[in-house]
């Protein structure tokens, strides 16, 4: 690969699988030190032999605990010298109808995919800002991994929905007060995608997302990894706000 990003590091939430896996690998091929934060410890330690002796960094946390979010940001610039580019991407989808809901499940969403980003999001910003004023690049990242589900809003995943809508508010709001720091702030929306976030749901859900995705091809984790990694390794000067990436209709 390129190197581009030689030098810096970067931190991934939700590292042990799907889209988190694939895109610390792709920074890490560009040159970044990876810390590695997720829950399972096993799993990521398995990534970090993957990637490289000296070029990760295991940091087991639960992200929806602040003072673990924080723990791990303070790790990461403590042990591997800077943070250059944070990438929110732990998450979690638990659809299901909103009329009897069981609580429980909308607060698991809401706690990992808005105040879990938040949280790292708020332990970051004063190494991002202060990676973004020197070498080697000049610039920082903030990449929020969101959804087409912040776009638009469909049976069966209302709260889902909101979590990801108010993720996209956020980083709107967030970019235009860093936007002449040099710290840039990406929203990533990937459509149906094959991992574990959509898999563990229940089968009468699965059933109605596959009427509801009929006839797409779904993408694999690598190639939202892929427009992460075009989005950070842009030159200071070019901002990527937004990346909508959508399967594609199945050849019939």
């Amino acid at each position: 690969m390129s190197g581009q990003l030689n030098g810096t590091v970067a931190l991934v939430t939700g590292a042990s699988s799907g889209i988190g896996e694939a895109t610390a690998v792709a920074l890490a091929e560009e040159g970044a030190r990876v810390a590695l934060v997720a829950r399972r410890r096993d799993r990521l330690e398995a990534l970090a032999e993957r990637i490289g002796a000296g070029q990760a960094l295991v940091i087991e946390a639960d992200v929806t605990d602040p003072e673990q979010a924080s723990a791990a940001v303070a790790r990461t610039a403590a042990e591997l010298g800077r943070l250059d580019t944070l990438v929110n991407n732990a998450g979690v989808m638990l659809l299901g109808p909103i009329v009897g809901a069981p609580i429980e499940e909308w607060q698991r969403m809401v706690n990992l995919n808005v105040l879990g980003l938040l949280y790292c999001t708020h332990a970051a910003l004063p190494h991002l800002l202060a990676a973004a004023e020197g070498d080697p690049r000049s610039v920082a990242d903030v990449v929020n991994v969101s959804s087409v589900a912040g776009r638009v809003a469909r049976l069966n995943s209302g709260v889902y929905n909101a979590t990801k809508f108010g993720v996209g508010a956020f980083s709107e709001s967030l970019r235009q007060e860093l936007a002449t720091r040099h710290v840039r702030v990406t929203i990533i929306e990937p459509g149906a995608t094959a991992t574990e976030l959509a898999f563990h749901n229940r089968p009468e859900i699965l059933e109605g997302m596959a009427q509801t995705f009929g006839g797409i091809e779904l993408m694999a984790a690598a190639d939202i990894a892929n427009s992460i990694r075009y989005a950070v390794t842009q030159p200071r000067h070019v901002a990527v706000n937004e990346i909508l990436i959508r399967p594609t209709e199945q050849e019939r």
